[in-house]
């Protein structure tokens, strides 16, 4: 049964595209079949899997127009065993060109639904926005919403809104529509504000926050330029422990087998 969820977080710089590439790829490196939908205009989720978004003859602009069409857009990496809806800057547009179409709250959902069970794992990159276009990723991510938090006060003026948002699209559109986790990223064990920040989101979410801290990393910032998940580019990283720990968070939650990581070299 495929699991899809859905990146969420409408602040920008939290690293939810950093969250999306690196929990998708060790879900791949454990044994998933899994693919990435890049629904952010900015095309990040598809800039750091080394695609010029430029050259991108269809994605998900192209799903969201057309949905029967998704599953002729999808890119392959067969290295990283990770698959790609990649995205192009004509998606900016798409928001615009869909606010006169029916159930447009939907189209990724009916785009997803042909090609879903090819996957075990579906993982939509949202952009840093409360649009259309979130609201398509909020409503086709049937198995909940991951909220990558970054471990600064300004992140929690978001979070109220962005729950808010949730229960409207429970309400209104979605009603299983449920909260699957919170990644605290960019943790600094060294100051008090790191620390403050985790306390706060664990006293508001509880044990809906993962028990793996994504911490600042140099390593995690340089490797999109070398269009490689951590996983790749430095795998002995403390950064790539902490997104192979997530990733058996969320396979354990998803009563799922972790098999060993060596099992998967």
């Amino acid at each position: 049964m495929v699991r899809i969820y859905t990146l969420a977080n409408q602040k920008g710089g939290v690293g939810k595209t950093t969250t999306a590439i690196n929990l998708g790829a060790y879900l791949a490196y454990y044994g998933q079949k899994v693919l990435l939908v890049d629904l952010d205009p900015q095309a990040n989720a598809t800039s750091c899997l080394k695609i010029d978004k430029q050259t991108v003859k269809g994605g998900t602009y192209e799903a969201l127009i057309n949905p029967a069409a998704a599953g002729g857009y999808i890119l392959h990496n067969p290295r990283l065993r990770l698959s790609l809806l990649p995205a192009s800057p004509a998606l900016a547009g798409a928001e615009v060109e869909l606010v006169t179409e029916l159930a447009r709250e939907s189209r990724l959902k009916r785009a997803l639904e042909p090609i879903a069970e090819r996957y075990d794992y579906i993982l939509i990159d949202c952009p840093p926005s409360l649009g259309l276009l979130t609201l398509n990723g909020l409503v086709a991510g049937r198995s909940g919403v991951i909220i990558p938090v970054q471990c600064e006060y300004l992140s929690l003026e978001g979070l109220g809104q962005l729950t808010y948002t949730i229960d409207r699209v429970r309400q209104a559109l979605f009603s299983e529509l449920t909260l699957r986790g919170v990644v605290l990223t960019m943790y600094d064990g060294r100051t008090n504000l790191s620390n403050d920040v985790v306390k706060e989101v664990r006293r508001y979410f509880g044990d809906k926050v993962f028990k793996s801290l994504v911490p600042r990393s140099v390593r995690l910032a340089e490797a999109p330029s070398y269009g490689q998940p951590i996983s790749v580019y430095a795998p002995s990283s403390s950064a790539a422990h902490a997104y192979a720990a997530l990733a058996q968070e969320i396979l354990a939650g998803d009563g799922l087998p972790i098999p060993a990581l060596d099992a998967q070299a």
